[in-house]
């Protein structure tokens, strides 16, 4: 009993042998095993790991002959007439789609998981796309409808130029989607996968960081709150602002931290609070004479004149008269219209522009033309 329970074992591990690589030599038939991951956004990102088959000469045998329209009986494991299998997209084992998080795939939900993927050619129309709990089986031998997870449709596109190995990659990226792209020979299939509840998933992915070691870091949560007032979690991103301020030990109070706040507490509709910490910011030591003039100019912009020259005199006396206060000073009595005090710290700008700047001189002259024949230059 105990020698044919070994000679079938021998036999067993003889038959898997057959189908099993060595994973030491080139792969047959050109069939290289590929995998591509796309981050999407900070937190979400979708991987496809697949076999990539070439032409090889069969220019235009590929698609309805190599590749059948509809599904097939492959004469193995569950693919018979009755159930007939739909093209593994890809080469040897199953190609594999996995997301981190729930994704619209074409706008249907499909949850965050690691799923066998199946495509339906058609030869005209629209294809099918298929996503399968059965992740881990060989090519598409073993597909079964009441497996499918989702099905979706996406609109192939025709090629000029033939593309030799098949290939998966990643196009239109933005913050929360992404468009898929399977192209081989000469057809192209796209279709979009976006990220379910994207900045909803990023606030909760950076509440559990800032717990973390990142959470000892103030510029960290200098970035989180800005993030955060962008996505319009304003509340959120006023305690991260206080907490790069006033944290123990990490909280630093300097032009960084307290402009930040301002911002947020502006996009917050808070604007009285944020013009307060801006006084105070722009007299902290060391506040960037750049990014103070910056915020001049976003006060002219904003109508507010009188109070953007009161921030481009701070800016001066605190930098000691640097040639780019005194282009803030031009700016901000052009703005209140007093064009003789506008022009004479204009000509001092010129005089102190660096030596390597050749961008600054032509627009300074060029302001100067301007208050000269009584023109704003902001």
């Amino acid at each position: 009993m105990k020698k044919k329970l070994f000679f079938a074992a021998i036999a067993t591990m003889v038959c898997w042998s057959m189908y099993a690589q060595l994973q030491s030599l080139p792969p047959s038939g050109a069939n290289q095993q590929s995998v591509v991951k796309q981050h999407i956004g900070g937190v979400a990102w979708v991987k496809i790991s697949y076999g990539s088959p070439d032409v090889a000469g069969r220019e235009g045998q590929i698609w309805g002959q190599l590749v059948p329209y509809g599904k097939a009986n492959l004469g193995f494991g569950a693919s018979t007439d009755e159930n007939p299998s739909p093209w593994r997209a890809g080469a040897n084992e199953n190609t594999v789609f996995e997301t981190s998080h729930d994704m619209l795939v074409q706008g249907e939900l499909l949850p965050a998981g690691r799923y066998g993927f199946f495509v339906e050619p058609k030869e005209s129309g629209d294809w099918d796309i298929i996503f399968s709990s059965e992740a881990d089986a060989w090519g598409s031998f073993f597909y079964q409808p009441e497996d499918e997870v989702l099905r979706v449709q996406a609109t192939p596109q025709d090629l000029n130029e033939s593309v030799e190995y098949l290939t998966y990659d990643f196009t239109n990226r933005k913050d929360d989607q992404t468009t898929v792209n399977l192209e081989w020979e000469k057809k192209r299939l796209p279709f979009t996968v976006m990220v379910k509840d994207a900045n909803a998933q990023t606030l909760s992915a950076l509440r559990s960081e800032l717990k973390d070691s990142p959470g000892f870091t103030y510029t960290n949560w200098v970035a989180a709150a800005t993030w955060a007032s962008g996505a319009g979690y304003h509340d959120e991103a006023i305690n991260w602002a206080e907490n790069a301020i006033s944290l123990p030990f990490i909280g630093q109070r300097d032009f960084s931290t307290l402009s930040t706040k301002a911002m947020v507490l502006r996009n917050a509709g808070k604007a009285e609070e944020a013009n307060s910490i801006m006084d105070e910011a722009i007299n902290m030591p060391g506040a960037p004479a750049f990014q103070v003039h910056a915020y001049g100019r976003q006060l002219i912009a904003a109508g507010q004149s009188k109070k953007a020259l009161e921030v481009f005199q701070i800016n001066h006396k605190n930098n000691d008269g640097a040639w780019p206060t005194n282009y803030g000073l031009a700016r901000g009595y052009s703005a209140v219209g007093d064009y003789k005090k506008a022009i004479k710290y204009l000509e001092i700008a010129l005089t102190k522009v660096p030596a390597n700047d050749t961008m600054n001189p032509p627009i300074i002259r060029a302001n100067l033309d301007k208050l000269k024949k009584g023109e704003d230059i902001n």
